[in-house]
């Protein structure tokens, strides 16, 4: 029995010495915790409203009367009975709840107020951001940390997307008939096996949603990256979207300010089916009015579209429904319902849950697979006699040099038929990888029902994803060939990546313009 369990663990250990294997392990041990600190605070926040309204009832709980009042309406009447009150931001939350307060953000001193909307006098007031809440997001965002905060948390996103992918390949079995056993826990075996098992029971089980988080997690952080790739793919100019998000009001000397009513009937007229949601209010003398609506039931918490409007013309400077391409629209209405499960409701939210905390419990398993080991390579250097250790190494090194031919470079002509034999691999590659990022984000929706636009979603910014990811690989070949070749230090490894990298590219981008520059609305 000594000897097979030494066997498997030698198996196990040759397995960890593969490019995916190191990845795995170092990015476990480096980014482990970060990760799973992360995906906690993910699941408190999955029912974030829920939670901020148990805690503070008195704030949020207002008695319904007959009609809550109109926009229009209020924000005058506020202005009116408390001039010192400045409204930066006026959210309607959950306008369809007869019970629910107003609130107005002061985003200068991060004071909330909150409105009865039935009176629109003040039930109550907090500082936005001492609430529990809002220093959960903040954990879960930037970890407290200024500035660089928000990018170690999604760089830990884009490290937990890279486990996530070699810890399956790291489960692949060999043969079929081993399939079984890498899909159950034995609980008969002892505590070091059923733990391995559980480390790859729970990452198997768990790794559709899991790669979605983390992906979702990764382009709200890096939106600046992101949403660039989107337009481009699309075929509209970048420059030209962040032109209208700059969009400035009409100011001139004789300028004068338009009732609030009046602005609310020219986003009306725009989207008679939608509803607002929050109004941002003009900043200075040149701002506008931002309106983000809500409208249809997909996702379950209301499509958001974005409206803004000149402060002194009622013109609609931006109309996201027919500024933005379609999956610009996919990253204002689906990206964060996605990110917390919200978009299907309490099925898909319970899944969001339990999938942010399966990072903690991979990192425990993980680390208690990974620290035996550890603890045995340490103690076993220091009882070796340090001759004896030079010598077995030595003769090792003669060994491996007599039995393994020395690796023989690509030669720079060579490397065009060298490209070509590995980008047929990543053809097939990539037309196995497609159907499954399909499959990811319509599993995640088949509970609530919703199962095309998760899944044309996943696939969509998969599709940034690799075209980040070619970019990498593109500068990488730049710098090989230049550099690196010429001295015949060149590496036909970077070659494969970025031969591997530009198949990718070509599947992914030729499935993206046919689901989403062809006219079809998907989102």
């Amino acid at each position: 029995m000594k000897s097979k369990g030494n066997s498997k663990s030698l198996k196990w250990a040759k397995h960890q010495k593969r490019w995916f294997g190191k990845w795995h392990l170092y990015l476990g041990i480096i980014a482990g915790a970060i990760v799973a600190f992360v995906g906690v605070t993910g699941s408190i926040l999955v029912f974030q409203d829920e939670i901020d309204h148990a805690l503070n009832p008195n704030l949020f709980e207002v008695i319904a009367q007959k009609q809550k009042m109109p926009v229009e309406e209020i924000v005058p009447l506020i202005k009116k009975n408390y001039p010192s009150l400045k409204v930066d931001y006026l959210m309607l939350n959950n306008f369809k709840n007869p019970n629910e307060a107003y609130s107005v953000l002061n985003l200068k001193s991060g004071e909330e107020t909150f409105i009865n909307p039935y009176t629109g006098k003040t039930s109550g007031k907090r500082i936005h951001t001492g609430s529990f809440i809002h220093v959960v997001t903040e954990l879960h965002r930037t970890l407290l940390i200024p500035v660089a905060g928000r990018y170690i948390c999604g760089l830990a996103s884009l490290c937990l997307l890279i486990l996530t992918i070699s810890g399956l390949r790291l489960w692949i079995p060999k043969k079929w008939k081993q399939l079984k056993s890498v899909l159950t826990v034995r609980f008969s075996a002892s505590f070091k096996r059923q733990n391995y098992d559980w480390h790859n029971s729970l990452g198997f089980y768990s790794s559709p949603i899991v790669a979605i988080l983390s992906l979702t997690g990764f382009c709200i952080t890096f939106s600046t990256l992101v949403i660039p790739f989107l337009f481009l793919l699309s075929g509209k100019s970048p420059q030209g979207a962040a032109q209208l998000l700059g969009a400035k009001s009409a100011w001139h000397v004789q300028a004068v300010p338009l009732p609030l009513k009046e602005i609310t009937a020219a986003a009306k007229a725009k989207m008679p089916n939608a509803y607002i949601g929050g109004i941002a209010f003009p900043a200075d003398k040149t701002g506008t009015y931002r309106l983000d609506m809500l409208s249809g039931n997909l996702p379950k918490v209301g499509k958001r579209e974005m409206l803004i409007v000149d402060q002194y013309t009622a013109k609609i400077l931006l109309n996201s429904r027919k500024d933005f391409p379609n999956v610009g629209n996919a990253y204002l209405s689906w990206l964060t319902p996605i990110h917390y499960g919200s978009f299907g409701g309490r099925p898909t939210q319970v899944i969001a849950i339990i999938a942010g905390l399966i990072p903690l419990a991979l990192f425990i398993t993980g680390f208690i697979i990974w620290w035996p080991r550890y603890q045995k390579q340490k103690k076993g250097k220091k009882h070796k006699i340090k001759g004896a250790v030079l010598n077995e190494q030595a003769n090792a090194q003669v060994i491996e040099k007599e039995a393994k031919p020395k690796a023989v470079p690509v030669a720079l002509p060579k490397l065009g038929k060298y490209f070509l034999i590995n980008f047929k691999s990543g053809l097939k590659y990539a037309l196995i990888i497609l159907p499954i990022s399909f499959l990811m984000g319509a599993l995640y929706g088949l509970p609530s029902g919703i199962v095309i636009q998760p899944a044309a979603f996943v696939v969509a910014f998969s599709c940034v994803m690799v075209c980040l990811n070619f970019i990498c690989a593109l500068l990488s070949e730049i710098f090989n060939i230049l550099f690196l070749w010429p001295f015949k230090k060149g590496s036909h490894k970077i070659t494969r990546y970025f031969a591997l990298s530009t198949a990718f590219l070509v599947c992914y981008v030729v499935v993206y313009m046919a689901l989403f520059n062809t006219g079809f609305e998907i989102f």
